[in-house]
C-alpha cells in the first residue's frame, strides 16, 4: 500500500519510505512524500520507529535477565524467542526504511572529493 501526499505545494517526491507497519494482508507499506520528513504520518511513523527502537532495548534487558535465570523454563525461553523475533523484524524494517533515505552521493561527487576523502 502506498501512500502518497496531495499537496500540490509539494515538491517532487523522492524515494518512498517504508513505513514501520503492515497492511492488513501482511505487505509492507510505502509513503511518498516531498521528502521533508514533516507531514502528519512522516512523523507518525518516525514515532512508531522509536517506540519499536525503544521496546527492542526493553526486551533486550528482559532476555538477558531472563537466560541468567538457570531455573528459566522451556516455555518462557520460547516465548521470549517469539517475541524476540518480532523485534528483530521490526527494527530491521526500521533499518532498511532508514538507510533506503540516505543520501547516496553521486559518481561524480565522489570523483571530486577523491578517495579517503
Amino acid at each position: 500500500m502506498i501512500y502518497e501526499s496531495h499537496d500540490t505545494a509539494a515538491p517532487t517526491a523522492t524515494r518512498p519510505r517504508l513505513l514501520p507497519w503492515s497492511n492488513l494482508d501482511g505487505n509492507p507499506c510505502y509513503l511518498l512524500t516531498d521528502g521533508t520528513g514533516t507531514s502528519r504520518l512522516s512523523r507518525m511513523a518516525d514515532d512508531v520507529e522509536a517506540v519499536q527502537l525503544d521496546m527492542a532495548g526493553d526486551l533486550l534487558d528482559h532476555a538477558a535477565d531472563l537466560l541468567g535465570d538457570g531455573k528459566a523454563t522451556a516455555p518462557q525461553l520460547r516465548f521470549l524467542a517469539a517475541r524476540l523475533t518480532e523485534s528483530l523484524h521490526d527494527v530491521h524494517r526500521v533499518a532498511r526504511s532508514r538507510g533506503d533515505r540516505l543520501s547516496v552521493p553521486d559518481d561524480d561527487e565522489v570523483l571530486e572529493e577523491g578517495p579517503g576523502t
